[in-house]
């Protein structure tokens, strides 16, 4: 890929959250390519994530780890203020970590595990906006992209009705904070994935509930993360996307067309 082809996020500051792994990673490589300066956050994975830095650096963007479990919305903020305070501010945030943590029909739900899938894919994801928007606000400007899911619309797959929740709360979160900062030069959208091969999925789906997914999609596969890359970078740059805001942008092969 070629840099010059987006030629305004090269030196921008980006935080990808949930960066070790799948669509974070891709997108964290992605970003090092285009000549950012990219602060990557992991939880668990800090080799994966090294791995990751490693190829940012390569490609000649900057890369910096930030590590911090984001089922505490405190840390979720130490993480922001950590990748701002080492890059000097922050353009960019990109909210990728969430999870489905198990699947578990409704009738076994407890309070426990709704608390474990909203922390971690809501408040975490609020907690984010929430300390990173002072940055965007003293310099200016700034995008957030946050992560949905196509299971926001169409319910999610078995077991799995709390985590497809969660994600239409990032959807409807995305236009209600599109319409918040606007005024502020602050640009709010989110990439909403399909069903894409990553660590996800390997955890959560088998190999025969893939295969029926599969047969849903229009393109007969299933996507890859780097196949989401692109569209996070399209949204990033004001240059491409700077009269888009508050969109929910599909990435799914066809498998969903609202």
């Amino acid at each position: 890929m070629d840099v010059t082809v987006i030629p305004d996020l090269k030196g921008k500051s980006v935080l990808i959250t949930g960066a070790s792994t799948g669509i974070g990673a891709a997108a964290a490589r992605a970003f090092g390519v285009a000549g950012c300066r990219v602060a990557i956050h992991y939880n668990a994975s800090v080799n994966r994530a090294e791995e990751v830095a490693a190829d940012v650096r390569f490609a000649g963007g900057e890369a910096f780890l930030v590590g911090g479990d984001f089922t505490s919305s405190a840390k979720a903020r130490e993480v922001v203020a950590a990748a701002a305070d080492h890059f000097g501010g922050l353009d960019i945030l990109v909210n990728n970590a969430g999870g489905l943590v198990q699947r578990v029909p409704i009738a076994e739900v407890d309070d426990a595990f709704f608390d474990a899938v909203m922390d971690l894919n809501v408040r975490s994801l609020v907690a984010a906006c929430s300390a990173a928007v002072p940055y965007m606000r003293r310099a200016a400007h700034g995008n957030i992209v946050n992560v949905t899911s196509i299971a926001a619309r169409h319910g999610g797959g078995a077991g799995a009705v709390l985590y497809a929740s969660a994600k239409g709360f990032v959807s409807t979160f995305t236009r209600g904070l599109a319409k918040e900062l606007v005024k502020d030069n602050i640009r709010v959208n989110a990439v909403s994935p399909g069903v894409i091969t990553t660590p996800f999925h390997e955890r959560y789906s088998t190999p025969e509930l893939l295969e029926t997914f599969r047969t849903t999609i229009p393109m007969g596969l299933l996507g890859s993360a780097e196949e989401t890359a692109g569209t996070f970078l399209y949204l990033a740059s004001d240059e491409l996307s700077g009269y888009v805001t508050g969109q929910i942008v599909e990435v799914n092969g066809g498998q969903l067309m609202p």
